[in-house]
């Protein structure tokens, strides 16, 4: 297994098989739907439950929109232009790309 360190723990990218970033969105049943931030709030995650998400960032409401598919811990995303980007939730709190995410109440 490969990983790398995060706050002392360890994050994997050995990512299980996702969806084609082509294929279509599918109703979302695990308990990730909502909204993740930053905390400063800089960054906003909306993961629908439709299998799409809006990100704002700052005063930018949908800064970044597409679609995301979410394997056990992994949430694997891709934006509307073609980036791809993934992440991993570790006892409540999302790492992904850098940054630190909390679930907003």
């Amino acid at each position: 297994m490969t990983g790398s360190a995060v706050q002392g723990q360890l994050v994997t990218t050995d990512f299980p098989p996702s969806p084609r970033p082509e294929a279509p969105t599918e109703p979302q049943t695990h308990d990730f739907v909502g909204m993740w931030v930053t905390e400063d709030r800089h960054i906003r995650h909306n993961l629908l439950p439709n299998g799409r998400y809006d990100e704002a960032r700052g005063n930018r409401e949908s800064a970044y929109q597409g679609r995301y598919h979410v394997t056990g811990d992994i949430i694997q995303y891709w934006d509307d232009t073609g980036f791809y980007a993934d992440g991993q939730f570790r006892v409540g709190v999302l790492y992904h790309g850098g940054y630190i995410f909390y679930r907003e109440e």
